[in-house]
């Protein structure tokens, strides 16, 4: 608010002083001139309150330029007051555009110079009327040129705006165009590869040696469901690069929440980790947001564990406290050699957990924990975005 009102005091404070500045000289310079227009004869007290009256129209100069120039045009005429004309006069020039109007109202000043010329004293009136005639003269000229650079000024700063904007959209018409190619060629690889697995996998079921070993059909109707749900994870994901995708269609398949960390937890397990769950609280009435901070942050570290420190026991701790949910995932060192070429990995997974907690106000730390173990520690306050509660509670 205060930024609103600044321009407009600055101008009240900037016409204060002008119109000060402009009375005191006028009020002045009624005792020494030697011309005083119609009211030559009158008493100086007069002729300076009248001169001062006039030069206090200037007050009004930017809401009624022109009839303020008009009035004071009669004022010089009628106490020859050439500094307020001066000014009224720079305003016209400022005010107007327009030739005719510019040429009337310097034609108006004319006439009064010579109304002065007639009525004044005979001294030194014909010198006195042609300084200050050619003294308004070019205000009203040094006006008009002031406006023209005003508006070439606008007009420049209007167009590189314009062309702001314009490049403003084309990198986001860019990012788009190159938002829509990523999805293309992750849908054409990534698809096709898990694609290729899931149809192994669905052959490998019902194979002979699946028939034969449970353990074999289990393992290959797990590794079907996985990647089935990671089909249609990606495409919805992928599709929220697309142009054109309906954004009000719902996604395919329901987005991940703490119900699903007991399946995650046994999918852990049937891959061999010896995993543990351990759930303090009602995580299930938690923000949709921060439900799904939980799952992903069990994801992640349960993969990190099985490339990591394969047959390691993994501890995933759910503390739902007052002033938020405490997440905690300890693994202990790795039980079965490690394999020399380990998963594909992006090296991104914890820095992406961290921004997402970040983004919901929260704090994760990871780092080594006890003999060659392993922890990830995360806060994540109730409502996303909120401040943490308590200056002592530090990151379990």
């Amino acid at each position: 608010m205060t930024q609103e009102r600044s321009p407009h005091w600055s101008h009240r404070t900037a016409d204060a002083v002008l119109v000060g500045a402009v009375v005191t000289i006028s009020v002045l310079n009624s005792w020494i001139k030697g011309t005083n227009g119609l009211l030559g004869d009158a008493p100086t007290p007069l002729i300076a309150t009248v001169s001062g009256l006039v030069s206090a129209l200037l007050w009004w100069r930017r809401r009624w330029p022109g009839p303020v120039a008009v009035v004071i045009m009669i004022g010089f005429v009628v106490a020859f007051t050439p500094t307020p004309l001066a000014v009224a006069m720079y305003t016209v020039g400022t005010a107007y555009r327009r030739v005719r109007t510019l040429a009337l109202y310097a034609l108006a000043a004319c006439a009064a110079a010579f109304l002065v010329l007639l009525t004044g004293r005979p001294s030194s009136s014909l010198r006195e009327t042609v300084y200050f005639l050619s003294l308004v003269l070019g205000m009203l000229v040094l006006g008009q040129t002031v406006a023209i650079r005003r508006d070439l000024t606008a007009e420049a700063q209007e167009k590189a705006e314009g062309l702001e904007r314009e490049q403003h959209l084309l990198v986001e018409r860019a990012q788009v165009d190159e938002r829509a190619r990523i999805a293309r060629e992750m849908h054409d690889i990534v698809a096709h590869r898990i694609s290729n697995i899931v149809l192994t996998a669905s052959a490998l079921q019902v194979s002979p040696p699946a028939r034969s070993a449970p353990d074999v059909a289990r393992a290959a109707e797990d590794i079907r469901d996985e990647g089935h749900q990671a089909l249609e994870e990606l495409r919805d994901t992928l599709g929220i690069l697309t142009p054109g995708r309906d954004r009000r269609q719902a996604p395919r398949t329901p987005q991940p929440d703490v119900s699903q960390l007991h399946r995650l937890v046994e999918r852990a397990t049937s891959r061999g980790q010896d995993a543990r769950l351990e759930v303090n609280g009602h995580p299930e009435i938690l923000p949709t947001p921060v439900q799904r901070a939980i799952y992903r942050i069990a994801q992640e570290t349960l993969t990190n564990v099985a490339k990591h420190a394969p047959g390691a026991t993994v501890t995933l701790a759910i503390d739902c406290r007052l002033d938020g949910v405490h997440i905690s995932v300890v693994n202990g060192p790795p039980a079965q050699p490690v394999a020399s070429e380990g998963l594909p990995s992006g090296g991104n997974g914890l820095i992406g957990l961290t921004e997402r907690a970040t983004l919901l106000g929260g704090t994760l730390t990871a780092g080594p924990h006890g003999n060659g173990g392993f922890k990830v520690a995360a806060y994540i306050p109730p409502h996303p975005g909120a401040p943490r509660v308590g200056e002592n509670r530090g990151t379990p």
